[in-house]
């Protein structure tokens, strides 16, 4: 594996209006409880994968959701997505934990998330 390689999309964010309702909903879809329930987070760890809710779209404005591609080198796989003909979005920044998320946008404008946990 090269160091700017995928490791898949393990995680996906979703924006909503009323955290309380979608919790209930996301509960009952995936079966389990959330591992963190905050005003500003609420997030679900279920077959190896992380679903998590961002009410009102988070600082980023999300207004889809967005799947986040886990990557070993996340400055090396921007560079690579941006010769390719993608745009920065949100640039690389730590979000607690030592894991760094970036979002570029693809040339149809869809959001691509990137996630490194350090």
């Amino acid at each position: 594996m090269t160091a700017s390689s995928s490791q898949g999309i393990k995680t996906v964010l979703h924006p909503v209006s009323d955290l309380s309702k979608a919790k209930a909903v996301y509960t009952a879809l995936l079966g389990v409880q959330p591992q963190t329930d905050a005003s500003y987070y609420v997030g679900f760890d279920v077959a190896g994968q992380h679903i998590g809710l961002v009410p009102g779209g988070g600082p980023q404005g999300m207004t889809a959701p967005v799947a986040y591609w886990h990557v070993e080198d996340i400055e090396a796989k921007l560079a690579e997505l941006t010769a390719a003909g993608a745009t920065v979005q949100e640039p690389a920044h730590e979000v607690g934990g030592g894991r760094v998320t970036a979002t570029v946008i693809d040339p149809d404008g869809n959001v691509l998330g990137l996630l490194q946990d350090q």
